[in-house]
């Protein structure tokens, strides 16, 4: 029988900043455009500033 041997690979740190920042940006925009389809939503049902 064989055996797998685990390696533990570790991810230089500015790979894992990267991902971080990319995460990041990626749920602000999606909740930008969120906030956007809302304020289009509420403005066509006649929800508007005065």
């Amino acid at each position: 029988m064989a055996t797998i041997e685990m390696r533990e690979v570790k991810s230089r740190w500015y790979k894992r900043l990267g991902w971080l920042l990319l995460i990041w940006s990626g749920s602000v925009v999606s909740l930008a455009v969120v906030a956007s389809l809302l304020k289009l939503a509420m403005y066509a049902a006649g929800m508007r500033i005065h």
